[in-house]
């Protein structure tokens, strides 16, 4: 369940960034979108990370992902001169948290973080997270799919190493769909269609569940090709009255209106009870969620199927990701070389298949591509070769999306104001007006320009 927080949770984390503190302006700024260029610093080799591991010494991890436990234990198996604290301090915003407190305090930050893809931007504009391309991190370009790469790019930067990835996909109950005579969707009109068919053969019975969500909502116009954010070093651009949110916003209302959406909160009791007795017929989510189904839905075992996202046109190939982190080094680590030689194990090298091999969905082209990965069948799901579709939608995804350099506080405040179309007479057009607004007030008070 850990990765949830990715889809649910925006932090109510304040990061202040003053146009000075984030290099607006100045002579050092990039010409390409996100952070001002950081200043030139040697760069770290090969050997000297080598060199680390050798001369040994300790780090702290901060972390929650659950399969790094075993990695940290390989890790120190292989360089018994290295000692790695792992420590969860806290999950999604709850670190965030933490991290900018100790960060603010001087003392009691870590080495290496986990920050979920939508944060890093934050971090990286307030300058409080290494820029890896410094330690090599530019050699590792092709490395990883497309869409977690980009993710940890700001500007000219490198600001972390992708640890796993969320190419959405759809998860179906096909015993629902065989019962009601329901079709496995290829595009969104042909999901609002079962959609209907299903809700008026069974009024208990809904194709998928919504209650608004910041994540979901941003994922979904992302596949649309919308790009409501644009980003230019502290110069930013808010606007859900572009195409592709409208595609979005106009299939979306149209279950919302109908009532064909159940008003379950995901990862509440309610939610797992209509995902095991079928009542909640689909998940549209990413590819980390077999594992979640696995533990949490017993009674789904053999029911559910996974196929490709439903597209906007009939024969599209375009996907969009849906959680997913990265490892990053603080800037105040006092042992950068050691803490990048742990990246690269945990997010490069043999770590990966550690993970791989409990339960993580990778962002590493090496094991997509693996057969053994492709070729794996999952008893859960009937036997089906899960990772095939999978893997194909993480070569999918659409390129060009951007976070927000403050995502971490726009989705504390979705609820605030999308939120009010899945509970009043607002329209999600408007919702998204409003969470736009504050959106926009929020990042003037902190410094930005607004275009």
């Amino acid at each position: 369940m850990n990765r949830r927080h990715a889809l649910l949770l925006g932090a109510a984390l304040t990061v202040s960034l003053t146009a000075a503190a984030c290099g607006s302006g100045d002579d050092g700024s990039s010409s390409g979108t996100g952070a001002a260029a950081p200043a030139a610093s040697a760069a770290v080799s090969d050997a000297d990370i080598q060199k680390a591991l050798d001369t040994g010494g300790s780090i702290t991890v901060w972390a929650w992902e659950p399969t790094l436990k075993q990695v940290v234990a390989d890790f120190q198996a292989k360089y018994p001169k290295v000692k790695v604290n792992l420590v969860n301090a806290g999950t999604g915003n709850d670190q965030y948290t933490a991290l900018q407190n100790a960060i603010k305090a001087g003392s009691g930050v870590p080495d290496v973080a986990q920050v979920e893809y939508y944060a890093l931007p934050q971090f990286a504009l307030a300058k409080s997270v290494t820029d890896l391309a410094t330690l090599g991190a530019g050699k590792l370009d092709g490395t990883f799919t497309p869409g977690p790469w980009s993710s940890v790019h700001v500007g000219n930067g490198i600001y972390g190493l992708p640890m796993d990835s969320g190419p959405m996909a759809l998860f179906y109950n096909k015993d629902v769909f065989d019962k009601y005579d329901l079709k496995v969707p290829a595009t969104w009109d042909e999901y609002v269609a079962d959609a209907e068919k299903l809700h008026q053969a069974n009024p208990k019975a809904y194709i998928t569940n919504d209650t608004g969500d910041a994540g979901f909502t941003t994922s979904m116009i992302w596949q649309a090709g919308g790009k409501p954010y644009t980003v230019d070093g502290t110069t930013v651009g808010i606007n859900f009255a572009e195409p592709g949110t409208q595609k979005f916003t106009g299939l979306w209302q149209k279950l919302i209106d109908g009532k064909l959406v159940a008003p379950t909160t995901s990862w509440s009791d309610a939610w797992y009870k209509g995902l095991g007795d079928g009542t909640i017929a689909t998940l549209v989510i990413g590819a980390w969620m077999p594992a979640n189904l696995e533990s949490g839905v017993k009674a789904g075992e053999g029911k559910w199927r996974v196929a490709p996202m439903p597209q906007w046109e009939a024969g599209g190939r375009a996907t969009s990701e849906n959680g997913g982190s990265s490892l990053a080094i603080p800037e105040a680590s006092a042992n950068k070389n050691l803490a990048y030689a742990f990246l690269k194990y945990a997010n490069v090298d043999e770590g990966v298949q550690t993970r791989v091999d409990g339960g993580a969905f990778p962002a590493t082209t090496a094991q997509l591509q693996d057969p053994k990965f492709q070729d794996k069948e999952f008893p859960y799901f009937g036997g089906q070769k899960v990772n095939q579709v999978l893997a194909e939608s993480a070569s999918q995804v659409v390129s060009g999306w951007s976070y927000l350099p403050f995502q971490v506080y726009a989705n504390s405040i979705f609820n605030d104001t999308v939120g009010k179309a899945y509970t009043s007479s607002t329209t999600l057009q408007d919702g998204l007006k409003a969470w736009q607004d504050a959106s926009l007030k929020y990042g003037e008070e902190q410094g930005f320009t607004l275009k």
